[in-house]
């Protein structure tokens, strides 16, 4: 471990070099709705499947989804909210009603900008493999990277999240470079907006339209 936090240092990149965003994951209360129909019970293993908060939310924005080079995301289980990002909620099992935001996808400025929010510092069961999966659902969507550049980024992020799991990586506003051609990082910093405390891991890579689906 003392080798990949020495590799992860050497490439570590100032804040200045993101693309400035504000993260904010207000949570929320809902009505409840207790009955549940059977197609809503049986979902498919999704990256945003966590409960049946889906159920509860205001249908997606349509005329921007249509257009959204993020649209994918919706089979994902994504809804996107009015300024165009693309949002995935999990229910808060410790207050009654409430849910938060737990990964969010932007294209600012010819970036893809994507976060999962860790509340009060800690992944929920289950956050840190779909975090890994979202990035690279965006990272072969959205960059050039072929098949072995790509199990290399894989493990790089996978690694990467292992550390701040265990405590390893400071949450600091600084990037640390997987993938030099999209001038791709990957940064673990805390969260102060909003009412959702705690940190977020977040992916910036440079924006590539591409079909979605190919490999090089």
């Amino acid at each position: 471990m003392n080798i990949i936090i020495r590799l992860l240092s050497a490439f570590a990149f100032s804040a200045s070099a993101f693309t400035s965003v504000s993260f904010i994951a207000a949570a929320q209360e809902v009505p409840t709705n207790p009955q549940q129909t059977n197609s809503q019970q049986k979902t498919v293993q999704r990256i945003c499947s966590f409960d049946e908060v889906e159920a509860l939310l205001p249908n997606p924005v349509e005329n921007q989804q249509n257009s959204s080079p993020l649209s994918y995301l919706a089979e994902q289980g994504f809804l996107q909210n009015s300024d165009g990002s693309w949002v995935c909620y999990v229910t808060d099992p410790n207050q009654e009603w409430r849910y938060y935001t737990v990964f969010k996808v932007q294209q600012i400025k010819g970036k893809i900008v994507a976060s999962s929010f860790l509340e009060n510092g800690s992944l929920i069961d289950g956050q840190d493999n779909r975090s890994l999966d979202l990035f690279m659902l965006l990272i072969q969507n959205h960059t050039n990277a072929n098949q072995g550049n790509y199990q290399s980024i894989r493990k790089y992020l996978e690694a990467f999240m292992a550390l701040v799991k265990q405590g390893k990586i400071p949450a600091k506003r600084r990037g640390y470079l997987f993938d030099s051609p999209s001038r791709g990082f990957i940064s673990y910093y805390p969260v102060t907006s909003g009412q959702l405390q705690g940190t977020a891991i977040t992916i910036n890579i440079n924006y590539i339209e591409k079909k979605l689906g190919s490999k090089k």
